[in-house]
């Protein structure tokens, strides 16, 4: 019996070889790495709105034009998540972690001596976008690959380093700008996010080598069968010839045993040992973004709900503050609210992996159950009326948005979905087709808003998304297990039939026609 771990002594540069996945092991760093990724990028995506009413009395420009900062940060983010699985499966996801945590930071350092709105644009939205998507998306693929029974738990509370990063961020950079203005507290932002970096380095790569050189080297008594085997069925023919049967009743013309032929056992003779011949063979190359999902109706599903699920994220993070104001709250009140959203975000996501993890049912229906409860918790924002009718529907909603923000994207490593060994390029097209809803929703919702001068329009619009959403997640097991399996078994028994002919027939007489045969030549033989 062989130890799980191969390489236990080796530098940090070198990759974990296991037999089986570790659920644990380097793992565990690596999920600290994904806990401080996901604060130095959700969580200053989501505390950047302190810094908005300095950037409008700094540049002179309306709210609108400073909140395409983070719609242009977030859409480039998500759009460029195939570049990401690519770069990733081409120079690991090391390499694009630590390049990634580079761009986020060069990015908020420029920002932090921008002239214009423009600069903003250009530096946070495309610069650090693009670097948010080489850090984020590559460190949690990775961590899925370490862990297998507690890949849910795990992801799920390392993901709360975003809700986490909101408490503290928040707050310290509002004290921060005190001191030392905005622009030398996002000077300091940038130079913190440097730490991505330092993240990067910590993850190594995984190889998952099954013990495939014990069943390659058989035992000596292997190649004495086989040695038995040849002179039996050397032996069989030559009895066959004299008998005046044909090599009918030899073991490699017998229906099913194919396998005892001489001539494709010579080459291993004369050759080297069958567990080096196996080795010599180049290893196919891995696709840098395999485009084969897209074929796969339980994807498709799942891409669709994450499309019209994505709708519904954004709207009450982003209304809540306009609606309760507009209910006559205050401002203090108001960012209480806010806050007790994002604590109960974090109890929602541990949550979630507690319970995917328990894997009471298929975590694909756990997940179905938790998009159905937080559509429920979008309708119920326009219902609720005063502070406290507010504070519920908010932490309602935030506890039932970390069930699912923190688990729709490890979901894909599930085999009900597309399976842990297609994960990095499905979870590249995922987000990238989430991105046309990131970047779509806020201004849709905005002109319902503009249109009907109620912010009640935007929940509603929101939680419209999120049923068509969980509509398409319940169509993904059926696609996996239903729809699509009857269909491939058809396609299979039309193929069979099409390329299956008829039996032989053989007479009933054919002994007695040998065994003329064999008379015959006797005869023959006679007469000479």
């Amino acid at each position: 019996s062989k130890m799980t771990v191969k390489a236990v002594k080796m530098p940090c540069t070198s990759a974990n070889v296991y037999t089986k996945v570790p659920d644990g092991g380097w793992g565990w760093t690596v999920a600290f790495a994904f806990f401080v990724v996901e604060a130095l990028t959700y969580g200053i995506i989501k505390s950047f709105g302190v810094f908005f009413n300095d950037l409008m009395e700094s540049f002179d420009e309306t709210n609108s034009r400073i909140s395409w900062i983070i719609s242009i940060c977030v859409f480039v983010q998500t759009f460029t998540a195939p570049l990401s699985t690519v770069l990733s499966n081409r120079f690991g996801h090391r390499l694009v972690v630590m390049a990634g945590g580079l761009l986020v930071s060069a990015g908020m350092v420029i920002a932090s001596f921008a002239r214009s709105v423009v600069d903003m644009y250009v530096t946070i939205g495309v610069v650090s976008g693009l670097g948010y998507c080489l850090s984020f998306l590559p460190t949690v693929t990775i961590l899925s690959q370490y862990f297998d029974k507690r890949r849910s738990l795990v992801t799920a509370v390392a993901s709360t380093g975003e809700c986490f990063a909101v408490f503290s961020f928040a707050p310290a950079i509002t004290a921060l700008k005190e001191q030392i203005g905005w622009r030398y507290s996002m000077l300091s932002v940038g130079v913190l996010q440097l730490g991505i970096t330092a993240c990067g380095s910590l993850l190594r790569p995984i190889v998952i080598r099954e013990q495939e050189e014990v069943k390659a080297q058989p035992p000596e008594e292997s190649t004495e069968t086989k040695y038995m085997l040849e002179n039996e069925q050397t032996c069989t023919s030559i009895e066959s010839i004299d008998s005046g049967v044909d090599i009918t009743t030899s073991p490699s013309n017998v229906p099913g045993k194919t396998k005892a032929e001489p001539k494709s056992e010579e080459p291993k003779q004369h050759g080297q040992n069958p567990a080096e011949n196996n080795s010599t063979p180049p290893e196919p190359k891995t696709k840098l973004l395999d485009f084969s999902v897209m074929r796969d109706y339980s994807f498709i599903c799942y891409a669709f709900f994450g499309l019209f699920a994505t709708l519904g994220f954004f709207a009450p993070s982003l209304y809540i503050i306009p609606l309760s104001r507009s209910l006559g709250i205050g401002k203090d009140h108001s960012a209480y609210i806010l806050s007790a959203m994002a604590i109960a975000e974090v109890f929602g996501r541990i949550f979630a992996g507690w319970v995917l993890n328990k894997k009471p049912i298929r975590k694909i229906y756990i997940e179905l159950i938790c998009v159905i409860l937080l559509s429920v918790a979008l309708v119920a924002f326009p219902f609720a009326s005063g502070f406290w009718g507010l504070m519920i529907c908010s932490v309602y909603f935030g506890f039932m948005l970390g069930t699912v923000a923190g688990t729709h994207i490890p979901l894909l490593a599930e085999d009900d979905v597309v399976g842990i060994e297609r994960m990095s390029s499905a979870a590249g097209v995922y987000v990238f087709i989430q991105s046309l809803a990131g970047l779509a929703g806020p201004p849709l919702a905005g002109v319902l808003v503009d249109t009907t001068k109620n912010y009640s329009s935007a929940f509603y619009s929101c939680a419209a998304g999120m049923v068509l959403g969980a509509v398409f997640l319940a169509l993904v097991r059926p696609c996996k297990t239903g729809l699509c399996h009857h269909q491939q078994q058809q396609q299979q028994q039309q193929v069979e039939e099409g390329t299956a002919g008829p039996p032989p027939e053989l007479p009933d007489d054919f002994i007695d026609m040998d065994i003329g045969k064999a008379e015959n030549s006797g005869k023959g033989s006679d007469s000479v």
